[in-house]
């Protein structure tokens, strides 16, 4: 959950505490690099990208021509020597195994960043599987804490010593996989290819509030530009947008607002011109006088392949290719000369009220201009 800074103030002063601001495309390309190193370990087949920072890799063919820890230890060397970063790997029978030999990895420094279950002896892994609240498990919420906790099943090893036909008739079969995959059954194959989208969000907090409502327009055109940019990444059309905007919800000194919209497109689109049209009408109905906005945003959803999309019999198809070569033309504009170089109306133009306060942005050292330097 996050904190706002100034809530922390005393505690950053008193043990001096670095604070870096957030840095995107630093993050991006990091991950770009960390997944492209663990390919190296495995075939395409076997890897499932899961989030910007985590990664299953399927090492059932190597288990008899590896040691998998001493493999596991090479890949994090790999990591350190070539990012410089530090990260954990948890191995298990199933995803959920390996979820939870990873949080071991992270929370007992004497693993070395390494936690096997497989090779474990169960005596080790019924007192680690104690130790930890249920909460833990990957896939259980704090809904289905508190009834399991109800049920007297608070750590680990009270869940994977459940009956699972308990568990089901209590619960769900997506409980019953999940105490089934700790068991070491396996229920959730590795994916080899991800999940579609369900919706695209763009949203940032301001670096001041806002009070004009031509600033929290220029905002959302901006956010629906880099909504769309992703869209388009995926080769997906979007069916409705939302707009939403809020004040700050930590400032006890007025009223919180929050509030947002929706409009369903009469053809799915991927067009950031149309898409922010639509965004900027919609402040118009959000905006209230006097209220220091701190966030606005928006949610692409109704996402479908671009591909397979069917136009209704009377789409002015005129119109659709029209859309889909200024498009080609904007990404190939950015290709060439790079992101945020041709933009809508001042969106794009630097030193707005609304731009996110970056003061203390950490450097991102895999752009030229912010490369470490040594003297």
């Amino acid at each position: 959950m996050g904190v706002p800074l100034f809530q922390l103030k005393e505690l950053v002063e008193q043990h001096n505490i670095t604070v870096l601001s957030s840095n995107y495309a630093l993050y991006a390309e990091m991950s770009r690099r960390f997944i492209k190193v663990l390919a190296e370990f495995v075939t395409p087949q076997e890897q499932e990208i899961y989030s910007i920072d985590e990664c299953f890799l399927d090492l059932t063919a190597y288990a008899s021509n590896y040691d998998l820890t001493a493999y596991a230890h090479l890949i994090l060397d790999r990591l350190s020597r070539w990012l410089g970063l530090p990260a954990c790997i948890g191995i298990g029978r199933t995803k959920t195994e390996a979820k939870m030999a990873n949080h071991i990895a992270k929370k007992n420094s004497y693993l070395k960043g390494v936690c096997n279950l497989v090779s474990m002896d169960y005596c080790s892994i019924e007192g680690l599987y104690q130790s930890i609240e249920v909460s833990e498990v990957w896939g259980i919420g704090r809904k289905h804490t508190k009834k399991l906790n109800s049920l007297s099943i608070n750590t680990v090893l009270d869940f994977v010593c459940a009956s699972p036909l308990m568990i089901r008739d209590q619960f769900s079969v997506v409980m019953h996989r999940t105490l089934l995959e700790l068991q070491g059954i396996s229920c959730i194959e590795i994916e080899q290819s991800p999940k579609a989208k369900k919706q695209i969000i763009a949203s940032r907090s301001f670096g001041q509030k806002v009070y004009s409502c031509e600033d929290l327009k220029e905002a959302i055109t901006l956010y629906v530009q880099d909504a769309v940019s992703r869209l388009r990444s995926e080769n997906l059309l979007c069916g409705c947008i939302i707009s939403f905007v809020q004040s700050n919800p930590f400032d006890t000194s007025e009223p919180f607002y929050n509030k947002s919209l929706s409009y369903a497109l009469p053809d799915p689109s991927d067009n950031s011109l149309l898409l922010s049209k639509i965004a900027t009408s919609m402040v118009d109905q959000l905006y209230q006088k006097n209220i220091g906005f701190k966030k606005c945003g928006v949610i692409l959803t109704c996402l479908e392949p671009k591909a397979t999309h069917i136009y209704d019999l009377f789409t002015d198809m005129n119109k659709i290719e029209s859309s889909n070569k200024l498009m080609d033309s904007l990404d190939d504009i950015q290709n060439k000369f790079g992101k945020r170089k041709i933009g809508l109306g001042a969106s794009m133009l630097p030193d707005r009220n609304w731009n996110m306060s970056r003061n203390k942005l950490s450097p991102n050292y895999f752009k030229w201009d912010q490369l470490m330097s040594v003297k």
